[in-house]
């Protein structure tokens, strides 16, 4: 028996001595290291999702509630005036458009299909501000605003479920809520969006929305209030436009607006630090399996060391120093971590491609990334694992009296 050999080829002797015991330890750091790798990387997918659909409405675009700070007792309801007089460019020179919006819900049907959709009532400044585009047809326009019109505008998803295509359906008949419209266009697909998908929805003018589907306690009253700013960089300057005109309005002090102006930069950051919390939480219950393999390894480990007492006394009797002891177990607990973390990030991959599979055929738009950080991550801990659960068998080992290990049945 050689007393001085390389720890590692004497570790993967070791380790393939007892195959089936060491696939099995390895099989608790596999399963860990996959499942942080998966996780971290479907986190990041779904929050690039997320931000890259907030992002795709504009950067220069402003969003304008109802509701402001705690504790303001009396909350006035946005309304057509309110929209009105932020979009006076002598009060308001930040702003170059506003688009107010009813939204709701409700059924569409066609010739016996139906579809549960969202309903927006806009205004002909709608289409501009949020960039949407009609593959065929035309938008709303002023004269349906003032004749109060029943024409929709229906979205990709609507269209599918209705009549199975996406073209030909200009002039045909659906009804809302039981109601006929002329369909007066299809919108270009977008994908998805900030609360649920763009595509399944339609839009109806505000007017007629106002006036026979979405009514609310007031004529004029409204839901939300979109703003686009001259710029990306005349955003704070128009934020402050608006609130100075709703304060006004609405009569309120300085610090009990009963309004909320956000930027998609707000969105951004909410959105951006809850996926952030989320991913982290998901990544540190992956990380349990993690501890539970390490825990494996020093079971096995300790075993080892119990089987092998008198090959431990026999080569510290031919001068093995402690230090040998120590660097061979603990160069066989870490490499099982570290084949176990290596077929692990392998594992943690088909996993994220099967994800992104499964989202693409169910229409997700969710794209698993597997960052170069995730993939460290994953290989120090497991690493680290192996070390800090390798590291008290190692010392028991190391710690043998010879005579005593040589005598051990």
């Amino acid at each position: 028996m050689r007393v001085i050999a390389s720890p590692l080829i004497e570790a993967l002797e070791s380790l393939a001595g007892n195959k089936l015991r060491s696939a099995l330890t390895i099989l608790g750091i596999v399963i860990g290291v996959a499942a942080v790798i998966a996780m971290l990387a479907i986190g990041a997918g779904a929050e690039n999702s997320v931000t890259g659909s907030i992002q795709g409405i504009g950067s220069n675009l402003l969003f304008v509630f109802s509701g402001g700070e705690e504790g303001v007792r009396v909350v006035k309801p946005l309304t057509l005036g309110d929209a009105e007089a932020i979009a006076d460019p002598f009060v308001v020179p930040s702003v170059v458009a506003v688009a107010p919006l009813l939204q709701g819900s409700g059924e569409v049907t066609y010739s016996g299909e139906s579809a549960l959709t969202t309903i927006s009532g806009v205004t002909p400044a709608y289409g501009p501000v949020r960039n949407y585009n009609v593959t065929e047809g035309e938008f709303i326009n002023e004269s349906h605003m003032l004749g109060r019109a029943a024409v929709v505008l229906i979205g990709p998803e609507v269209a599918d479920k209705l009549f199975d295509r996406r073209s030909g359906l200009v002039g045909e008949t659906v009804r809302i809520e039981g109601q006929p419209f002329r369909v007066l266009g299809v919108l270009e697909e977008k994908g998805g969006g900030f609360g649920g998908s763009d595509d399944n929805q339609v839009i109806i003018p505000l007017s007629t929305a106002q006036a026979r589907l979405l009514r609310r306690s007031t004529q004029d009253r409204i839901d939300m209030i979109m703003v686009q700013a001259a710029s990306a960089e005349s955003v704070p300057q128009a934020t402050e436009e608006i609130s100075q005109v709703l304060r006004a309005r609405h009569r309120t002090a300085v610090a009990e607006d009963d309004f909320t102006v956000l930027s998609q930069n707000d969105f951004l950051d909410a959105v951006s630090s809850i996926l952030g919390v989320f991913t982290i939480f998901l990544g540190g219950i992956a990380a349990i399996s993690l501890l539970v393999g390490g825990i494996g390894i020093m079971n096995i480990m300790l075993v080892s060391v119990i089987e092998r007492t008198r090959e431990i006394g026999l080569r510290k009797a031919l001068g093995a120093r402690k230090r040998d002891i120590l660097i061979q177990f603990l160069a066989e607990s870490m490499m099982l971590s570290l084949i176990g973390g290596i077929i692990g990030i392998l594992l943690g991959w088909g996993i994220s491609v099967a994800v992104q599979v499964i989202a693409a055929a169910s229409d997700a738009d969710i794209i698993p990334v597997i960052g170069i950080d995730a993939v460290l991550l994953a290989t120090i801990f497991s690493t680290v694992v192996g070390l800090f659960f390798g590291l008290y068998p190692a010392n028991r080992a190391a710690s043998l009296e010879p005579v005593e290990a040589l005598r051990y049945e």
